[in-house]
């Protein structure tokens, strides 16, 4: 290795523009960090296995099961020889590996020493604790799932490539409804790219307003080949779409995390196109039966109807209209009359109130009272003498009475009271 100059900057951060690092001098100090790492166990898929013979080293690929990212994996051909299990393209492993780094290809990669397979019961229950997260966040709620719509106008539909599971979604759906359009995308169904195209296919479908409900379809298998379907990330973009999705992967029998979040799951990608696509017969079928009942239910109104209105014909009052008016004149006649009977007997009332009324006026009146003997004396200016102490001897006063006036002249006057019956 070349002597590294003293003069550069010790650490990276009193690098600087005018004092950079040469690459050599990164690649070195990147490599010594590394040396630092402890072996550790790291999880994965492994792709591209290259067991050459007669080398003396195993190269491969790990991929992470969730995303895209990979690195590069080399072994010993007599430990990779040595696994008891044997390792193919594709399985789910956890390997035990010091990371390592090339300083003059600038690229990190793993020397593993062990590698296990995952067995099934490791993987189901891994499975089993990720269900149990993602129903806890809500995921597979019922209340989340819509409704499919009754007849789409185009159906998305994710598949493998020439599989048989597309041609059952499009032969039935389209011996169920012919016209039926399809946005076909033919993906990788399982192994290392099954779920980063299904997702992409997912995504791409459900950001085109023309496509009305999503089907992801895939024929049986073995748990591991379906377990694509089970994967986190899959699993939160089938729940995050908006357009319908269902869900038709494996048999009835199997039941990927994907069947669980979709918004109606088919057991069967044959069931899926029954499910999606209306029976054109059938409904033509079932067009005919309520044409049938509603023509049935419009002649039976129609007939209770006429029956009702020759029951009407058969009223009375129908044959003749005039006996109706001949009551309504009848009751007309009695009512004037009880109405003329009951004003008279309130004018009667009312002129013996008026005689009652001019009884006792009359009574009241002073006229009565001076044709009954009283007379009433006024002074010459017209007051009235009510007391002996008014009237002085000698002066004239008018004497009122019941007919006619008498005028007198006092020749004496007293103080006495007048009572009745004295003289």
């Amino acid at each position: 290795m070349p002597p590294i100059d003293r003069s550069l900057a010790a650490t990276a951060r009193e690098t600087s523009a005018e004092n950079p690092w040469p690459l050599r001098l990164l690649n070195t100090k990147i490599d010594e960090y590394i040396k630092k790492m402890s072996p550790l166990w790291v999880e994965g898929q492994l792709v591209q296995v290259n067991r050459r013979p007669g080398a003396a080293m195993v190269f491969m690929t790990l991929r992470d099961t969730d995303t895209d990212m990979s690195m590069n994996v080399s072994m010993f051909a007599r430990d990779f020889d040595a696994i008891e299990v044997p390792i193919d393209d594709g399985a789910h492993v956890v390997l035990h590996a010091k990371p390592t780094f090339w300083v003059k290809r600038g690229s990190l990669q793993l020397q593993a020493k062990e590698i296990r397979s995952v067995g099934l019961g490791a993987l189901l229950a891994k499975l089993e604790e990720l269900k149990r997260l993602l129903a806890a966040e809500g995921l597979f709620d019922p209340k989340r799932k819509v409704p499919l719509p009754f007849l789409p106008r185009r159906i998305g539909l994710v598949c493998g490539r020439e599989s048989k599971a597309e041609h059952d979604v499009v032969v039935n759906a389209r011996a169920r409804w012919p016209g039926i359009e399809f946005d076909i995308r033919e993906v990788a169904v399982q192994g290392a790219y099954a779920v980063a195209e299904v997702c992409e296919a997912i995504e791409s479908l459900d950001a085109d307003p023309a496509v009305d409900v999503i089907i992801v379809a895939r024929g049986g298998g073995s748990v591991e080949d379906l377990l694509p379907f089970s994967n986190e990330r899959m699993v939160r973009v089938a729940s995050a779409c908006v357009t319908p999705l269902v869900s038709a992967i494996g048999h009835e029998t199997d039941t990927p995390l994907l069947d669980l979040v979709a918004d109606f799951r088919a057991s069967t990608p044959t069931d899926a196109a029954r499910r999606v696509v209306p029976d054109v017969a059938e409904e033509r079928r079932q067009l005919s039966v309520a044409q049938a009942r509603l023509n049935q239910a419009i002649e039976l109104r129609l007939q209770r109807e006429a029956e009702g209105l020759a029951a009407l014909r058969r009223h009375p009052v129908m044959a003749r209209p005039e006996v109706m008016l001949d009551r309504q004149a009848e009751l007309l006649v009695s009512t004037r009359e009880r109405l003329s009977r009951h004003v008279a007997h309130l004018i009667d009332l009312a002129a013996a109130d008026i005689t009652r009324l001019r009884s006792r006026v009359r009574d009241l009146s002073p006229a009565t009272v001076l044709e009954r003997g009283y007379a009433v004396v006024r002074d010459r200016e017209g007051h009235v003498i009510t007391d002996a102490e008014q009237v002085t001897v000698g002066d004239r006063y008018d004497v009122i009475v019941h007919r006619g006036r008498i005028g007198v002249e006092v020749v004496a006057a007293t103080t006495e009271s007048f009572t009745e019956g004295s003289s």
